[in-house]
């Protein structure tokens, strides 16, 4: 008789439920959230595991990672499915999780990415965190003595520290409350420097990434973020699904004769759709050489405005990075010279 095994995950133990191909209970535990206690549990000589299920999570990857190794039929879940399946039952415990999260048939499998795609992703992570410490750092201190009548102005990131002591001498006090901030701001931006020029090694190695850049508003940030998010093309059979998959299509909701077009899901990667938008204005806004794609957007922008015309550039360079990357070809500036419309 084949066996589904349900995964409810907690940093410190995972609570696990084995069901028969009839639903019927066999067997309930708690063990420790690492993959040799779990693999402990799951290889039973009793049990013929069919499929385990595990929600995707923090953990999720790493224990992932684990059971396959040990030989087990692991996938993860998607997280809103399992949400709304879950939602039905009155009483949230990690035993009724585990309970239906082990009808593991019902649910969609996700894609758990490769250890390459973890590691630059957690490089873009650490990056972006410094990067966001250093600006509220400087918000702070721009606040802070605004309400003793001391305005920064605008000033670079080069000249802000010095901006900041020109400001506060001859304030003792105010300049022993301000240096421990400056010197927590600096050491931040010289790590941040740091992941930064590590960031720019790899895309300076990476073929792809170097492919994607020649889009004008594509940045080495932004490509190597790219790379890292859809991991493997091959996984999506046709290249408009990833503007659905990054949340940058529009939500329809129909119920009779209703029918009604929203603003864009939001599902999916945030960081990576930040990213996007930000290339798309950079295009549209920065960027003086003229393409078919951004006549196309500012073409949109005449019709339904500036903000509107950048989220739906944004759908299209994710659709037409993917196409780019899976032919091995670099942007076409001319419609001519290009293929058929995306």
């Amino acid at each position: 008789m084949k066996h589904y095994a349900g995964l409810d995950i907690s940093v410190k133990e995972t609570a696990v439920c084995i069901v028969d191909e009839t639903g019927k209970i066999c067997r309930e535990v708690k063990v420790v959230s690492h993959p040799d206690d779990l693999t402990a549990v799951l290889k039973d000589p009793a049990l013929r595991i069919e499929r385990i299920g595990l929600e995707a999570g923090p953990l999720s990857q790493w224990l992932f990672e684990g059971l396959a190794r040990a030989g087990l039929p692991a996938i993860c879940i998607e997280t809103r499915h399992t949400k709304a399946f879950l939602k039905a039952r009155p009483n949230k415990t990690d035993r009724n999780d585990a309970r239906g999260i082990a009808r593991v048939n019902l649910f969609r499998p996700v894609h758990v990415k490769t250890l390459t795609s973890q590691k630059r992703r957690a490089l873009l992570t650490a990056r972006k965190l410094l990067q966001e410490k250093a600006l509220a750092i400087e918000n702070d201190l721009r606040g802070l003595l605004r309400n003793f009548g001391l305005k920064v102005g605008v000033v670079g990131t080069v000249k802000f520290e010095d901006r900041i002591r020109e400001l506060v001498e001859g304030r003792c006090e105010l300049a022993e409350i301000v240096t421990p901030l400056l010197e927590a701001r600096c050491k931040l931006r010289e790590q941040f420097t740091v992941l930064h020029r590590r960031l720019l090694r790899i895309v300076r190695d990476d073929e792809v990434c170097r492919r994607l850049m020649t889009i004008s508003g594509v940045g080495p940030v932004v490509a190597l973020a790219y790379t890292a998010t859809i991991d493997i093309p091959q996984r999506f059979r046709n290249s408009k699904t990833v503007g659905f998959i990054l949340g940058l299509t529009p939500v329809l909701n129909q119920s009779g004769e209703s029918h009604r077009v929203g603003r864009v899901s939001l599902c999916g990667d945030g960081m990576m759709r930040t990213l996007l938008y930000e290339a798309a204005q950079v295009m549209l806004t920065r960027v003086k050489k003229w393409s078919w794609l951004k006549a196309w957007a500012m073409n949109v922008a005449k019709r339904c405005g500036l903000r509107k015309a950048i989220v739906a550039l944004a759908r299209r360079l994710a659709v037409i990075m993917h196409r780019m990357w899976v032919d091995g070809t670099e942007f076409r500036w001319t419609r001519e010279a290009s293929p058929a419309a995306i």
